[in-house]
C-alpha cells in the first residue's frame, strides 16, 4: 500500500509520464522502490510512522484486509525500521543489473516448481555460484522475499525485516558497497510470491578493484 511520497514524488511526475507507454514490471517496480528508500529514507520513516498505525497488537491490519498480518515483532520492528531510517542519510541508486536480473530470476523461476525457500539453489549453488553460471562472478549479496508481488510491500518487508535479529535484509539494501542490483519475481505453490535481489559493487558480480589498480597504474 503507498502512503504518499509528497514533493518528491511531484517532483518525478514527468518521468511517469515518458513511461506511460509501457507499465514496469514488478521487477523495474521493486528496484525503483528500493532506490527510493535509498534516497529518501526520512520520507520512509514517516510512511512507516503512518502503517504503525494499522497495528492491534502484532496484527497489522491495512485498509481492505480485515484479516490482518500476524507479524513477530509487532511494532517493535517497525520502531527499529524508523530509528534507523531517521539516522540514515540519504544513498546514492542501485544501477540495474541485467546479469543479476538474470541470476535473481533463475532462483525464483526454480523455487516456483520446487516450493522451496531459501538462498541455496536445489543442487546446493549460492547467489554467487548463479551468477558465476551467467558469466560474472561470486562477489554477490542476495535478499529474498516471500509473499508479496506488489513493490511496496516487498520492500517495506525487507526495510522492517520482522523477526530476523541482525536486520540483514535491511543491511543490504542500504549497504555502502553496492552499487548494482538485479531483481527476478514469480509466483510461489507455497507463499504465493516471491522477490529475489541480487546485490554487487559491480554489474556482473565482479569485485570492485582499487580505483588505482582499475586504472592500471
Amino acid at each position: 500500500m503507498d502512503f504518499g511520497r509528497g514533493a518528491a514524488a511531484l517532483g518525478l511526475c514527468w518521468l511517469a509520464l515518458v513511461a506511460a507507454d509501457r507499465p514496469a514490471t514488478l521487477e523495474e517496480s521493486v528496484l525503483d522502490e528500493i532506490n527510493y528508500v535509498r534516497a529518501h529514507p526520512h520520507e520512509y520513516a514517516d510512511e512507516l510512522r503512518r502503517y504503525r498505525d494499522f497495528f492491534d497488537g502484532r496484527v497489522v491490519r491495512l485498509p481492505g484486509d480485515p484479516v490482518g498480518e500476524l507479524t513477530r515483532e509487532g511494532t517493535d520492528a517497525v520502531d527499529d525500521a524508523i530509528a534507523f531510517l531517521d539516522r540514515q542519510a540519504p544513498m546514492p541508486a542501485l544501477a540495474n543489473g541485467n546479469l543479476l536480473a538474470r541470476a535473481a530470476r533463475d532462483l525464483a523461476d526454480e523455487q516456483a516448481s520446487s516450493g522451496l525457500n531459501g538462498h541455496r539453489s536445489a543442487d546446493g549453488a549460492s547467489p554467487g555460484d548463479r551468477v558465476k553460471r551467467r558469466g560474472g562472478d561470486v562477489f554477490v549479496s542476495e535478499t529474498i522475499s516471500y509473499g508479496y508481488d506488489r513493490a511496496d510491500d516487498v520492500v517495506r518487508q525487507l526495510v522492517i525485516d520482522d523477526g530476523v535479529a541482525h536486520r540483514g535484509h535491511r543491511a543490504l539494501i542500504f549497504g555502502t558497497g553496492n552499487r548494482f542490483a538485479g531483481v527476478g519475481c514469480g509466483a510461489h505453490p507455497r507463499v504465493r510470491f516471491m522477490c529475489v535481489i541480487d546485490y554487487s559493487a559491480t554489474a556482473n558480480g565482479g569485485p570492485q578493484l582499487p580505483t588505482f589498480v582499475a586504472s592500471g597504474r
